[in-house]
This record gives C-alpha cells, sequence and structure tokens, in this order.
C-alpha cells in the first residue's frame, strides 16, 4: 500500500513534504508492524518511528516475556520498584516492562525517538488497552551521561534494563559485548551501584560465552529465546543461579532448562552406525545453548556422531521440543527436501548432485553418522518449533 501511495504525492500537494514523508511513516510503520506489535496496531493515533527502528524493535511476544521475569515474585519488592531503560528506542521493551513498576525512566539520545516515545507512552493513557497507569520519565541524553548525572544513593532502580546497539559508530556490526554502545563491560560496575537488578538483551549473533565471561563479576540467568525456530533474543538476568532457559514462544510448554555443568557432566550416548527409526533435532534455542548431551539423555535419544546434533530412537518421543522425521528407506527420488548436517556438502550442492528438485513431503538429509558421511531418507513426523 505504501509504495503504491509514494507514487500519488500529486494528490497531497497541500502537505508539505515534511509532512508527506511522515504521513507515509506512520503508514509504514503500521503495516510492517501490525503482526509483531498488535497492541500497538489497535491504539489510534499511535506514532511509528522510521523503518530501521521499527525492524530492529523487540515483537510484543518477546517484551511481555522479558516482563514475565520480572514479576513481584521474581524481583521481590515489585510494584514499589523502579525501572531504568537506558536504551529506550522505539520503546517496546519499555512500554510493556514498565507494568511490573511504580515508575520508569526511558533514557534515549535520539531525540526524535523521545519525541515519538512521548506521545504514545501519553497515548496509551487514553486508550481502550487496559493496563495500569503508566509513570514514564523521558531523558534525551545517552546512558552514560544520565548515569553520571544520577549519583548512587540519589536514584536507585529496582531494576535496569540494557539493549545495547550492535554497531559501531560506521554502522558495521560488533560481535564482542565490549564493542557495543553503550558498553557494558565498563559501565558494570556503575550499573551494579545504582540497582537491584540488571537484565540485558544481546544479539543472538553475539559471542555468549565471551559475553559472559566478560560480565563474570555477575552471576547471570540466561534466557535463549526463540520464536518458530529462530532464536530472537539473548537475555542476561543478573542474581541468577546460572539457569539456562531456551524457549520457542511459539511452543511456550517447550522450555527447557539446565546449567552448564549438567552439560558437561553428562555423558554422551552415540549410536554405533546402525540407526534407529525415527530422527530428532533440537530447536534452534536449544542448539544455541549447546545442550548437544543433556537433550539427548532427558529424552532417552541417541547421538549419531560427536558433532552431528542430530539424535535417533526406536520409539517414537512426543513432545520433543525440535523437528521429528520418520526414517524411510532409500527411495528414487526427483522432488524433496535436503537438509545437510556436519556434512562435506551443502544443500544446494547435495542437491544438485542426486539430480533434485525442492518441495515434496520427502527430506533427504546428508550428515555424519560414527564418523561416516551418510545419506538419511526421512519422512517428516511433526514440528514443534517451525
Amino acid at each position: 500500500m505504501v509504495n503504491d501511495l509514494a507514487l500519488q504525492r500529486n494528490k497531497y500537494k497541500h502537505l508539505s513534504d515534511a509532512e508527506w514523508h511522515w504521513f507515509l511513516q506512520q503508514i509504514e510503520g503500521r503495516e510492517r508492524t501490525a503482526d509483531k506489535l498488535p497492541t500497538f496496531a489497535s491504539i489510534p493515533d499511535w506514532w511509528y518511528p522510521v523503518r530501521l527502528s521499527c525492524e530492529q524493535c523487540s515483537s510484543e511476544l518477546t517484551a511481555r516475556y522479558k516482563a514475565s521475569l520480572l514479576s513481584p515474585l521474581a524481583l521481590g519488592e515489585g510494584k514499589e520498584e523502579r525501572l531504568l531503560d537506558l536504551t529506550g528506542g522505539y520503546g517496546v521493551d519499555t512500554y510493556f516492562l514498565s507494568e511490573q513498576f511504580i515508575h520508569t525512566d526511558y533514557v534515549e539520545q535520539n531525540e526524535e525517538l523521545c519525541r515519538i516515545a512521548a506521545h504514545n507512552f501519553a497515548l496509551s493513557q487514553k486508550s481502550k488497552v487496559e493496563r495500569q497507569k503508566l509513570s514514564i520519565a523521558i531523558h534525551n541524553t545517552t546512558a552514560e551521561d544520565f548515569l553520571l548525572s544520577s549519583p548512587c544513593g540519589e536514584a536507585g532502580w529496582g531494576l535496569i534494563f540494557l539493549d545495547p546497539a550492535r554497531r559501531d559508530s560506521h554502522g558495521s556490526k560488533v560481535f564482542r559485548i565490549e564493542d557495543c554502545t553503550p558498553n557494558v563491560v565498563e559501565l558494570l560496575p556503575t550499573l551494579l551501584a545504582h540497582s537491584k537488578r540488571l537484565l540485558i538483551k544481546l544479539s543472538p549473533m553475539l559471542d555468549l560465552t565471551q559475553a559472559v565471561t566478560c560480565l563474570s563479576q555477575v552471576n547471570w540467568d540466561i534466557h535463549i529465546v526463540a520464536i518458530k525456530n529462530e532464536v530472537k533474543e539473548v537475555l542476561l538476568l543478573s542474581g541468577g543461579t546460572g539457569q539456562i532457559t531456551t524457549i520457542d514462544l511459539a511452543q511456550k510448554d517447550q522450555a527447557f532448562v539446565f546449567t552448564r555443568e549438567e552439560e558437561q557432566h553428562c555423558g554422551l550416548d552415540i549410536r554405533d552406525g546402525k540407526l534407529a527409526n525415527y530422527l530428532y533435532e533440537p530447536n534452534a534455542a536449544i542448539l544455541k545453548a549447546g545442550a548437544y548431551k543433556l537433550v539427548a539423555q532427558r529424552f532417552g535419544l541417541h547421538k549419531l556422531d560427536v558433532n552431528t546434533h542430530l539424535y535417533t530412537s526406536l520409539q517414537f518421543i512426543e513432545n520433543f521440543p525440535g523437528r521429528v522425521w520418520r526414517i524411510t528407506e532409500k527411495q528414487n527420488l526427483k522432488q524433496a527436501n535436503v537438509l545437510t548436517r556436519n556434512y562435506p556438502l551443502t544443500p544446494e550442492q547435495l542437491k544438485k548432485k542426486l539430480h533434485l528438485r525442492d518441495g515434496g513431503t520427502a527430506f533427504v538429509i546428508g550428515c555424519r553418522v560414527a564418523g561416516k558421511p551418510t545419506l538419511l531418507y526421512a519422512e517428516r513426523v511433526y514440528s514443534t518449533s517451525m
């Protein structure tokens, strides 16, 4: 719709160029985020920022999940607490997290995003959306400057939330937490002095082990959050016990919870090259967390190879958090879905070698079984994550 409308500038000569661009921005923002942010789409006159901010913001699903971690029980003192969001952005996380607090401070260095947030937070009080009355103060400044202007003892927060930007001053992506903005590693002592708890949102592309090592002064609980088998966020919540929770929000009853120690001390049962009847692949959140041995132990599965994260069983295992196939006999296929895991060829290369077209119900899976490259033929049983 917005692309067609953009060609009709002459019909709206009464609008200035600035008004015209704002008009298009609002239509595009609502179109792009209607499914991602349904609550916002339901509020008339809700304002939308530029496309990049809409693309980079949290979804309503992941924002509500964060809020669920911060229930009064989790925080101890609940609604008596104050929230500080040091990287406010579009305000999605601020909006949903604030429901757990009496007062919220929203900090954002981009003046336009502050203007939009101020309008939206005020508007939400007049809408028909059922929620508590918000008390959100807008601060147009950097995280560092805001903390400098708020000495310890003058303003303490129950929780500080940060979503550091994963791009440098040249716009290039960064993959280490200390290269993000703001630099959480440098700010950590100040953050700890100002708050009881910290919640940090990381990109799935960041090196999680390296990030936790850099922030080792704190005990973190880790939450790896996926939607439909795509990891969206990695969350670090301070004051924990080192517990790791993986969850696909499309399947909330499929949470897999463990600790690094459990995975390290877990034995590994590798199949001796003889395939059983069913094949399993854990969902993306579990694979991101590295629970390669524990997932096999808990579901009574055999791993195909040390470095192949596929598993097998004689009997069908229900409620497995991932994809399940039934292994079939080799077939003379002309069409199939081709996957490779720990295999010398890419899916495209294997498809070309086997002269296969994409599609159909059959699967050809190239993988390594007990050290040997192997082709498996299978049919999907079900998937809890796609």
